[in-house]
């Protein structure tokens, strides 16, 4: 077995000669660069038993693009050919569209990763960072992509390298490679489900060999994954609108801890590496993470998010006259607040579609023009008017004062902020980039004082018990076992995020 050949970028460039990293099309940092939001994790895809396998993964990855816009990579496997990759940095747009890149990923099986760094490099520094990961083993190649993040990768990391293991990346993800690699059993899948087991953490991994394609979700089942079906062949997925892309027939969710193997002439096998638990499944995936398009637990993403508005709607009325989405996260929240409650919905604010990379050189008065590189405000609609403003989260605030300031400076008699999320007050470990505990607004402030620190008429979020319902479950939360995993929220985590307590970080005492 001939080692994978890698087509990558030329050598990182010194830091100041580095472009900027893409913009997030829903997202501010590029023109605020101050981290006031919560990043996606990553995005996985694979597909087997179909002719050129990797523009059916960069079709993929183009709909998960909203899980990861630093970098993307492919693997292929080719009888001829062998084990072939290519990764790049930015959007799957401008590097997996060239036909002298995809020509260079022939064979029927191929997997994709979207990143944005939780673990590892942060900012587009390494390529070697970048997945899927590939590993060269006695019974063959295997190449893995994972979303979620290891939260024993430290202690992982630290076992192995005096064993004599030897990292050629910071990514948390490496470890499993790594574990794969000194296993003793005899065949990859067999290797991966013992890899797996020493792993603590959220994860889904989309990994294949030379003839086959594997899913794999964590016992909690944090993170998501789909089983879809194109022709012959078969697709795993982190969400159901890569799916619809590609014109593959959703066929169901890789369940909590349970591993899919799937032949190159079709065949699908199921097994249960792990001890069962009761489902921890991301309930911020619902809020914010995932395309509004994709279908959860057999629940449309949009309709949830149009019912989150509606509680909201219950929970905190006031009187107004004009319902405003913050684009584009907040739109449907917005459109069940206004619904429910009867008051007038408009887009008061309105998003560039084109801002992309920051098309100047981000000079300090650049900088200072904040949002409005990306949003302005329709004036005429706003001027006089008392305005609900509905946003998917509050982080830092510093984007919730800049839009304020913008609704105001357009003439607004009031501002009210409903929040389509309980506050943020705790990080997440498993695969979310977030601020440390300090940087977040609710961490540090009452509902009260962040009003104030907001310079906002009201302001109101949904309750944790009103998420929940929205998501379907009509009695709220079940406190003794939750449904979901909702750590940011409530710092209850479901697995303990050993390396961070290794590292100081303190956890909600128990009440």
């Amino acid at each position: 077995m001939r080692a994978a050949r890698t087509i990558l970028e030329s050598e990182p460039l010194p830091l100041a000669d580095r472009p900027l990293p893409p913009a997030h099309p829903f997202d501010y940092d590029s023109v605020l660069e101050d981290g006031d939001t919560l990043h996606e994790e990553c995005g996985v895809f694979g597909v087997v038993g179909v002719a050129d396998a990797a523009n059916f993964v960069a079709l993929g990855l183009h709909a998960l693009q909203h899980r990861g816009q630093e970098a993307g990579g492919i693997v292929t496997h080719d009888d001829e050919l062998g084990f072939n990759s290519a990764r790049r940095f930015g959007y799957v747009r401008d590097n997996f569209t060239s036909s002298a890149v995809m020509e260079t990923l022939p064979g029927p099986i191929g997997i994709g990763h979207v990143r944005y760094s939780t673990a590892g490099s942060k900012g587009p520094t390494q390529i070697r960072d970048v997945q899927p990961f590939f590993g060269e083993f006695s019974m063959g190649g295997a190449a893995i992509a994972h979303n979620g993040n290891i939260t024993n990768a430290d202690a992982l990391r630290r076992e192995l390298i005096e064993r004599g293991s030897i990292f050629q990346s910071s990514s948390d993800s490496e470890c499993i490679i790594h574990l794969m690699a000194r296993s003793l059993q005899r065949d990859i899948p067999a290797r991966m489900e013992d890899a797996l087991r020493r792993v603590e953490g959220a994860f889904s991994v989309v990994a294949m060999t030379r003839t086959k394609l594997i899913g794999v979700r964590d016992p909690l089942g944090v993170r998501p994954l789909v089983l879809g079906k194109l022709g012959d062949g078969w697709v795993l997925s982190s969400e159901t609108c890569a799916l619809d892309i590609i014109g593959a027939d959703y066929v169901r969710e890789v369940e909590p801890g349970e591993m899919v193997v799937i032949t190159s002439d079709g065949g699908v096998e199921s097994v249960r590496p792990f001890r069962p638990q009761p489902s921890r499944f991301c309930i911020f995936e619902h809020v914010y993470f995932s395309r509004p398009d994709s279908i959860i637990g057999g629940r449309s993403v949009y309709e949830t998010r149009r019912q989150i508005g509606v509680e909201l709607a219950r929970e905190a009325p006031v009187e107004a006259d004009l319902v405003c989405p913050v684009p584009d996260s907040g739109t449907p929240a917005a459109i069940g607040y206004a619904h429910e409650s009867g008051i007038p919905y408009g887009m008061g604010i309105i998003r560039n579609q084109y801002v992309g990379r920051t098309f100047i050189e981000p000079t300090e008065q650049i900088r200072n023009m904040g949002v409005r590189l990306k949003l302005n405000v329709n004036r005429a609609l706003i001027r006089g008017k008392r305005v609900i403003l509905v946003d998917d989260s509050v982080v830092r605030g510093t984007t919730s004062r800049k839009i304020k300031e913008m609704i105001l400076d357009a003439g607004a008699a009031e501002v009210h902020f409903r929040i389509a999320s309980p506050p943020t007050a705790w990080p997440c470990f498993y695969g979310v980039d977030t601020p440390k505990r300090e940087k977040l607004l609710a961490a540090t402030m009452s509902e009260e004082e962040m009003r104030q620190h907001l310079g906002v008429d009201s302001l109101r979020f949904v309750s944790l018990d009103g998420l929940y319902r929205a998501v379907g479950e009509a009695k709220g939360r079940n406190t003794s076992c939750p449904q979901y995993c909702d750590a940011c929220f409530s710092g209850e985590y479901p697995v303990e995020p050993a390396d961070m307590i290794e590292k100081g970080f303190r956890l909600k005492a128990a009440e």
